[in-house]
């Protein structure tokens, strides 16, 4: 990440007002973004959050533990170049979206799925005016275009920085209808990720744990969090 000091050399990070928004300064310098953009995001709350990213680095900085600093730069340098690109991309979670497709057997488990996850579809067709179809095991289901169109049209409604947290919200469970539902206040993001972890909470019950898979959900776990706060941060 370009732009990033290796060594801390400032006191104090602080939130000041900026021309479209807000901004964070390291002393008396702006923080800018890899592609050398001010970083100016659209609420205080999103600001002060990134500001406490750089206030808590020690003596040598390390990106990995700066979440909504990142999600910010990817928001200017990437999505606003690109956003009907990204809808797209989204958007298209819709024709093979994690909910609609379920085991054949165990029964167990294809119960489970049904009990977690029609809720959730019912909820699209109602709210979003969007009923997908499910089918059983791997080969595609053929969704409705109409469908489709009307959560494209869901999508496209965000604006950048909504945009971003959506898009790892929908790539980090592999479902639009979960990634709109925390979009919209429908679930909180615990909630979603635990119901987007369903299949893989199976395995783990029959076949036990295997750490190395246990600390990267946690690490995807923690993303998809963070996304939903990186959100909700955008309309405030």
């Amino acid at each position: 990440m370009s732009g990033w000091a290796r060594r801390r050399v400032w006191t104090a990070a602080k939130v000041l007002p900026a021309p479209g928004g807000w901004t964070v300064h390291l002393d008396d310098k702006p923080v800018m973004t890899p592609a050398r953009a001010p970083l100016v995001v659209p609420t205080p709350a999103m600001a002060e959050a990134i500001a406490a990213e750089w206030q808590a680095q020690d003596k040598v900085v390390d990106p990995r533990t700066m979440p909504v600093t990142r999600m910010a730069n990817s928001a200017l340098d990437k999505v606003a170049p690109s956003h009907a690109a990204v809808v797209a991309h989204l958007a298209a979670y819709g024709e093979t979206d994690l909910l609609c497709y379920r085991a054949e057997t165990p029964a167990e488990l294809a119960a489970r799925q049904a009990e977690a996850w029609d809720p959730l579809l019912d909820w699209a067709a109602e709210a979003l005016g969007a009923r997908l179809r499910v089918g059983v095991g791997v080969l595609p289901v053929m969704q409705d275009r109409a469908a489709l169109d009307r959560l494209s049209a869901r999508v496209a409604a965000h604006d950048t920085f909504a945009l971003t947290g959506l898009h790892d919200l929908v790539a980090l469970s592999g479902s639009l209808v979960l990634g709109l539902a925390v979009a919209e206040a429908r679930l909180e993001a615990d909630a979603a990720w635990v119901l987007s972890r369903l299949d893989e909470d199976w395995q783990i019950a029959q076949w036990g744990e295997d750490d190395e898979a246990t600390a990267s959900a946690q690490a995807r776990r923690d993303g998809f969090v963070t996304a939903a706060r990186f959100l909700q941060w955008a309309r405030k």
